[in-house]
């Protein structure tokens, strides 16, 4: 039996490691010192500090010396305080084995200042700390949306990627050839998780969506993950609830969780009260023109209005009651407002913009029907969206959440490419 047990970085810096420890990763950083060579050891978990010194373990030594940035390593030593350390531990190699060698890193400190090398190289640029921050943060908004879920009883279900019908209009789809027939990449899992409704009553998805959309903006991606909720015997007051309390529980995961991460990412992120503030359309059209970014009433909120208006908040919010012409076919809308409609965005603060969209969905077959023909929709490809209002449809509502744009936020990045593994942008498709 070996004398050293396995342990991670984690562990080793939270004292949580046996005293003799095997610890197994990368060298992120190394220096010499005299006959004393100090690495910078990398693992999943994070980093820790390992000394080798000449006559202490001269095979260790060598190891440590001989390695390269980025070679995978593995270290057994012993564990000991020190002040000087990062985190106030070290680890004193008694072995140190390089596993794979790698060969000369070719991203030099002139070479990361290029955002566009850097995504060139994702593959190697991924193991940067502050990218390794973000995906961490990006995995913790996940897993606090699988419990958020799970702790108000929906039902995770799955949906189709290859469809036929469009829920965010026909310009952004991705058609595909499908054994000789026309078939588009998902926009949205919204149809299939109404469907699922009257067995279900309440469900979610956690999937890709993919839309064509010509923009260059910071918040754009043509593929991307989406989180999207719907719920029967639901208006769109209860549906804003839902989002909020969806939102506010990943901020207090990732601040109760990541606390080390977002000090990488150099951000200050605070748990925003509830509820958050709701800011009708028509509130949002007369500040955008006082800010100087006027539009035309039945537009959508144009990207630099969106993003004015949220420098002006200090928290997430919503904007509520969108014109019928700016939405959707499926929205319902007022009785005594016939071109206003139930629905909102959710919209963080800083001038990140959007991160939801959700409302009120039509659940009689008649005014459904009529809403279709009314916008000149080919009613032959919404026929079996249309018959679920023939058998118990309840009023309902739903939103759907982007991932890396909710990231993006909680992380406080520039681009939402960053809370993206391998993004997939207007122009880039590769590696």
């Amino acid at each position: 039996m070996s004398a050293f047990e396995l342990s991670s970085a984690a562990d080793v810096l939270a004292g949580r490691s046996p005293a003799s420890v095997e610890v197994r990763g990368w060298v992120a950083r190394k220096h010499t010192v005299g006959g004393l060579v100090f690495v910078q050891l990398r693992d999943g978990t994070g980093y820790v500090q390992v000394s080798a010194r000449k006559g202490a373990s001269d095979a260790a030594y060598e190891g440590a010396r001989s390695s390269t940035k980025e070679s995978a390593v593995v270290v057994r030593g012993e564990v000991k305080d020190d002040r000087r350390a990062p985190g106030g531990k070290e680890i004193s190699a008694k072995e140190f084995v390089v596993v794979s060698r790698a060969e000369s890193w070719p991203i030099t400190k002139t070479a990361a200042k290029s955002a566009g090398f850097l995504f060139d190289k994702r593959r190697l640029s991924i193991r940067g700390p502050k990218a390794i921050a973000a995906m961490k943060i990006r995995a913790e908004v996940v897993g606090a949306t699988f419990d958020y879920f799970r702790e108000n009883g929906f039902h995770l279900i799955s949906a189709p990627s290859f469809v036929q019908a469009a829920v965010e209009g026909g310009s952004t789809l991705f058609s595909v050839d499908y054994f000789g027939k026309q078939a588009n990449l998902s926009q949205s899992a919204q149809f299939y998780e109404e469907a699922a409704l009257p067995a279900l009553q309440k469900v979610w998805i956690f999937q890709p969506a993919f839309r064509a959309e010509k923009s260059k903006t910071a918040k754009h991606l043509t593929e991307f993950w989406m989180i999207e909720a719907e719920q029967a015997f639901a208006e769109q007051p209860e549906n804003m609830k839902l989002q909020e309390g969806l939102l506010s529980k990943m901020v207090e995961r990732v601040l109760a969780n990541r606390q080390a991460e977002l000090k990488t990412l150099g951000r200050t992120l605070k748990q925003p009260p509830l509820p958050f503030p709701r800011i009708s359309y028509d509130e949002a059209l007369s500040t955008a023109g006082k800010l100087g970014f006027p539009f035309e009433w039945g537009d959508d909120l144009p990207t630099e209005a969106e993003r004015a208006i949220s420098l002006t908040q200090d928290s997430p919010f919503f904007v509520t009651d969108y014109p019928l012409s700016a939405r959707s076919f499926y929205h319902m809308t007022y009785p005594d407002r016939p071109k206003v409609t139930k629905s909102a965005d959710l919209i963080a603060p800083e001038g990140v913009g959007e991160l939801a969209t959700g409302g009120q969905r039509i659940h009689d077959y008649h005014e459904l029907m009529q809403r279709i023909q009314s916008q000149d929709l080919p009613t032959e490809s919404f026929a079996w969206y249309l018959e679920l209002r023939k058998y118990g449809m309840p009023p309902h509502s739903g939103f759907g959440i982007g991932v890396e744009r909710s990231t993006r936020w909680i992380a406080g990045l520039k681009h939402i490419r960053s809370a993206s593994l391998f993004p997939r942008t207007l122009s880039r498709i590769s590696p």
